[in-house]
């Protein structure tokens, strides 16, 4: 795979809950975008083994010197590593208030948080944030694979506390922009296209973006010639779009779109055939044609919805591609249909 350069002075971080795989992806970003590395020292707290063993017990120790460790290599190694060219690291300072809400009470969290204040303040943002996202099986069956000691007696209901927190935490973080991937299906160290499909995401969103706008509301619909004269705002979805793939660092290869409409139509055709078998069936059992399609359809329609959506969003995304201003040439060719003679074909 061919090495390519970031931007000087970027920063990126890989987050995620404990065994997601940050510190792998994290490398291999590096490895790929030739940039500096940044990893967590986490091995070197001598209380770590032993919060394992009893979270309540060794949990304000464990907390703290996480806090002040993270804090001094943040702190000083983050800005020099910087003035070098890009860098990724696989853990960001949030991270530590992150675990503490969960281990900490009373006291204990009052102190934690006045320390925690004063010292977030002079840590660096990140340009982005890469939120690797799994279920609680998943992280379990990853930690069992690496086998790290003092992780072999991981309790399942914290690793899903964590989990969840972390789930509670982004969608309300300002601190970065945030890319969330889950990583469920992907197998990124063995399957070089689920890491290319990474890879892709990241460089799209650090190149061109990724500010979201909101859907287009309408208020007042248009009716049959009034339609044609003032259409529907389709600039204004295929605006979306635009947005939204440099939001989510979707793919914007119009072939591979190509690809994705054609197979969006197939699902609708699989699903416009099973109406046609209902129908079929219901007439069969003595309903008038009129009424079996009618139920048919009604039956089926929310899976229609959401079918018709998809091709409609993977026309959108070829249009842009293509620079078709698609509202435009739809108008025209309906203006066009409006006037044409059309031959109908009788049979005597």
């Amino acid at each position: 795979m061919t090495q390519q350069r970031l931007q000087r002075g970027w920063y990126i971080i890989v987050e995620g809950a404990i065994g997601v795989g940050k510190t792998t992806l994290a490398r291999m970003l590096r490895d790929h975008f030739n940039t500096g590395l940044l990893l967590e020292v986490f091995e070197e707290n001598p209380f770590l083994a032993k919060f394992y063993q009893s979270r309540a017990q060794y949990a304000f120790q464990t907390q703290m010197f996480f806090l002040l460790s993270r804090y001094r290599q943040q702190h000083q190694q983050v800005p020099q590593l910087l003035e070098r060219g890009a860098l990724i690291s696989d853990y960001m300072f949030e991270k530590d208030w992150l675990f503490a809400q969960l281990n900490l009470a009373g006291d204990e969290w009052d102190v934690y948080q006045q320390l925690h204040a004063a010292l977030a303040e002079q840590i660096p943002p990140a340009d982005l944030i890469v939120y690797l996202q799994a279920d609680t099986e998943v992280l379990l069956g990853r930690i069992a694979q690496r086998d790290r000691p003092y992780e072999r007696d991981m309790d399942a209901g914290y690793l899903d506390a964590l989990r969840g927190a972390y789930e509670r935490f982004f969608p309300t973080y300002e601190g970065s922009r945030v890319l969330s991937i889950d990583t469920n299906p992907l197998n990124f160290v063995t399957n070089p296209a689920d890491f290319r499909y990474i890879m892709d995401r990241v460089r799209s969103i650090l190149q061109e973006g990724a500010f979201q706008h909101s859907l287009p509301r309408f208020e007042d619909e248009p009716q049959g010639d009034e339609l044609l004269s003032r259409g529907r705002p389709l600039a204004d979805y295929q605006r979306f779009h635009v947005e939204l793939d440099k939001a989510k660092g979707f793919n914007t290869d119009m072939y591979f779109n190509y690809l994705r409409l054609s197979e969006e139509i197939g699902e609708l055709s699989s699903e416009l055939a099973r109406v046609w078998v209902e129908e079929t069936s219901l007439m069969a059992q003595g309903q008038p044609a009129e009424l079996a399609r009618e139920q048919a359809i009604h039956q089926h329609k929310p899976t229609l919805q959401s079918e018709l959506a998809d091709c409609m969003a993977y026309l959108l995304k070829i249009a842009n591609y293509a620079g078709v201003d698609l509202e435009a040439a739809y108008l025209e060719k309906m203006q066009e249909n409006q006037t044409r003679e059309w031959h109908t074909l009788h049979k005597d």
